[in-house]
Formats: structure tokens, sequence, C-alpha cells
């Protein structure tokens, strides 16, 4: 003898049977797996972090909105209450401030890069092998980020005073906001040349040309630059599984690719 449901358990297998079929109707699991992880992202690390975006969705399956700034700018920002999940900055002391004023979390702070420094002109024949354009002083306009607000722009002084040039250069110096804004003078002509994140020159995809001296690292502190979990992202899965990611081979790679020591 068969059976009858009861409206009530009749709308319930109706239910089960439609839903899965409806457009909207995605398990949580797979909703929370089609998110996309805050990333606030110094400006030297975009295209790095970019070309690492596949690989981390394939990995994890989340995606990445990445805000660029110099990290002074993100600094700001993250206190003024942003949402972001995730600091790539590029340095050590900013992750380390916001750990000690509570806007980081505890335990979650690690160098995920080392980044180094270049001089850097488009004309092809500009740059010496050895940086001894800055002392001939053969040009009008030398282009350094802001280093008050980006620590590249901090090594860029320490390497003027290294070579005794600070006071000599000082009118000629042109100030990005960040590296990225930096690098852009050099690229538009404004600058004839400039101190660059070597990272922006080795672009796979868009090799910068021109004449470049790696700058040695006896000239400057290294750049060390630190990811730190934020409170916002602290509930995150996403944003855990991308501080874990950048230690991952593949992310290793990418890195090696730009120019950065791991």
């Amino acid at each position: 003898m068969r059976r009858r449901l009861s409206p009530t358990a009749f709308l319930s297998a109706f239910l089960s049977l439609l839903l899965p079929a409806l457009p909207g109707a995605l398990p949580a699991a797979r909703a929370a797996r089609t998110a996309e992880v805050q990333v606030a992202v110094a400006a030297n690390f975009v295209k790095p972090l970019q070309a690492m975006a596949a690989g981390f969705r394939a990995a994890s399956g989340y995606g990445l909105a990445v805000i660029p700034g110099s990290t002074g700018k993100l600094y700001a920002q993250i206190v003024a209450g942003a949402p972001f999940e995730v600091l790539l900055a590029a340095d050590q002391a900013t992750p380390a401030r916001l750990l000690a004023e509570g806007h980081a979390v505890p335990g979650t702070a690690y160098t995920y890069a080392i980044g180094r420094l270049a001089l850097w002109s488009r004309d092809p024949a500009r740059v010496d092998r050895d940086g001894a354009v800055l002392a001939r002083g053969q040009f009008a306009h030398l282009a350094i980020a802001n280093p008050r607000l980006a620590p590249y722009g901090e090594a860029a002084l320490e390497v003027l005073r290294a070579r005794g040039l600070a006071e000599t250069l000082a009118p000629r110096l042109v100030m990005g906001e960040n590296i990225a804004q930096t690098f852009q003078f050099v690229a538009s002509g404004s600058a004839e040349l400039g101190f660059v994140a070597l990272s922006q020159l080795r672009d796979p995809a868009h090799p910068a040309g021109g004449s470049a001296w790696e700058v040695p690292q006896a000239l400057y502190h290294p750049i060390r630059q630190d990811a730190v979990l934020l409170v916002p992202g602290a509930a995150d899965p996403g944003a855990r599984a991308l501080l874990q990611w950048l230690r991952s081979a593949p992310a290793r790679r990418v890195l090696a690719a730009y120019g950065y020591a791991p």
C-alpha cells in the first residue's frame, strides 16, 4: 500500500528538489568560496600579487580585491576603519604598529618578501652599471618615493647619503606619493631617472626596457616587507588562506620572477 505524504512533507520534498536548480541557491560552502579577500597592498607589490591571484583562486577558491597605495596611506585608512582584511606592507614597522594599536591579529605577522631597489631611466644609455650617473649630475630631475610614506623612498635617501650626494641632489628630487607614481614619473619622461622597485622592472608581461642599476644591498637597509592579518579578516578563512599561500612554492616562484628575495 503506497504511503501518502502530508502536505508539509510534500512541500519539503518538493523544495529539496527545486532549490539546487535555482541560480541563486548556492550551498553555503560554495558561496563562501566565491568571496574576495580584501587586501591592502604596498604599491611595489601590486603586479606580483595580481600575478598570484589565479593560482591562489585555484588553490583556495577565493578571489582577491586588491587595494594599492603607499604603506603610510594604507596605515591611515586602516586606522580610520577601512575594512581591509590583510595588509601586505613595504616595511616591518607598519604591521608592528598596527599590532601594538590593536588593529591586527597577534601572531600573524611575518616577512613575505625582501624588496630591492634600482635606479632606472627609460633612456637605454643613461644609467651605467655602477650608478655613476648620479655623481655626474647630467639630469634635471631624479624621482624617488616620498620617504615619509614609502620605505622605498627612505631606502633611496640612504643610497644618496651613502654616496655623499643627498644635499647636492636635493633640489632635483621629484617625490611620488608611492613607488608606482615614482615609476610613472620616469616612464612619462617627467624625470630623467629615478629610484624604483626592482620588481617594477622585472614584470615578465611588460619589461620596462631602458637602463638600470641594481643598487647594491650594502648601500641601504634591507626592505623587509611584512604581511599581517587585520582585525576585519580575523574570522575570514580566505584571509588566513592568503597568508599561508604566500609562503607556498608557487608564490615563491612569482617572487623570484619579480626580483624579490624570499
